[in-house]
């Protein structure tokens, strides 16, 4: 269930600080009621950023908002998105997408 809550976290934070990227977060604490996260927010603006070419990746548009489509390590984990033979269902994105290209029957127009 954290995973969960890391990624409503993530979009929760990606919301407020609309300027800057989610890079990841991780589990700091928690008591009777809460759970806390920090989460690693870059700025790609920034000249470090955007000069180390470890990190510059982030700067490029096509990476706003990544935790709101679901992008970043919690994202991906959440939606099921990891490796090995357990997580074959979600081959194409989705459970859904992966049931239905496995189960229409496709006919050529013209056989």
């Amino acid at each position: 269930m954290i995973a969960c809550n890391m990624f409503v976290c993530q979009e929760r934070v990606g919301r407020v600080c609309g300027n800057l990227r989610v890079l990841s977060s991780y589990w700091v604490g928690e008591d009777s009621t809460y759970k806390f996260f920090e989460v690693i927010l870059v700025d790609p603006f920034h000249k470090a950023v955007r000069r180390d070419p470890r990190i510059n990746w982030i700067s490029n548009p096509v990476h706003k908002h990544r935790e709101l489509r679901g992008l970043t390590a919690a994202g991906r984990k959440n939606r099921g998105m990891k490796k090995g033979h357990l997580y074959n269902k979600m081959m194409g994105s989705s459970r859904r997408g992966c049931w239905l290209r496995r189960n229409i029957v496709k006919f050529r127009r013209y056989r």
